[in-house]
């Protein structure tokens, strides 16, 4: 397993920790603003005035896209990617061996999982919420305000992410 991730390099282990970040971020964010577009297209089908309750509960889920790949320009700076190579926090070289791209890689891992997980059950908030918008439109932002609990959550992932890139090399 050694000979694997020697083959693979420090470097290539940092990239796909930064790619899976913003990928599966923007994933959860795809999963989540379509549920909550399909649940909207009933109520817009009967009161299209309600269309901008709707988007605004359809662009909840939407954020974790941004903290994905907020996370990856902050793993890119770590890497020493816009400061020619060197780590903005030590100013020194950054030397990609297996072990310092392995930091990356796991310093991504909560923003992936918290941002895919966090956009998947915000989506499925919003789109419950669209049934407010439908029944009592003056009270949607109770369904946001339920949204943004679910929301807490995505930016601790994102801050923990932050913290742990700030140390990975």
């Amino acid at each position: 397993m050694v000979d694997f991730f020697e083959m693979i390099g420090g470097q290539a282990l940092a990239f796909i920790g930064i790619a899976l970040a913003i990928g599966l971020c923007c994933i959860g964010s795809a999963k989540g603003t379509g549920m909550v577009g399909e649940a909207a297209t009933g109520v817009l089908s009967e009161t299209p005035e309600h269309f901008t309750k709707c988007m605004i509960l359809q662009a909840l889920p939407g954020t974790q896209g941004l903290y994905g790949l907020a996370a990856g320009f902050f793993g890119l700076f770590a890497m020493g990617f816009f400061s020619g190579g060197n780590s903005p926090f030590s100013g020194q070289p950054v030397e990609f061996t297996v072990a310092g791209g392995l930091s990356i890689l796991f310093a991504c891992i909560p923003v992936m999982l918290g941002g895919l997980l966090s956009a998947i059950a915000q989506g499925r908030v919003a789109a419950a919420s669209i049934n407010i918008v439908a029944k009592k439109p003056d009270q949607y932002m109770k369904g946001v305000i339920l949204c943004g609990i679910v929301e807490f959550y995505a930016i601790l992932s994102l801050v923990g992410t932050i913290l742990l890139l700030m140390n990975a090399l």
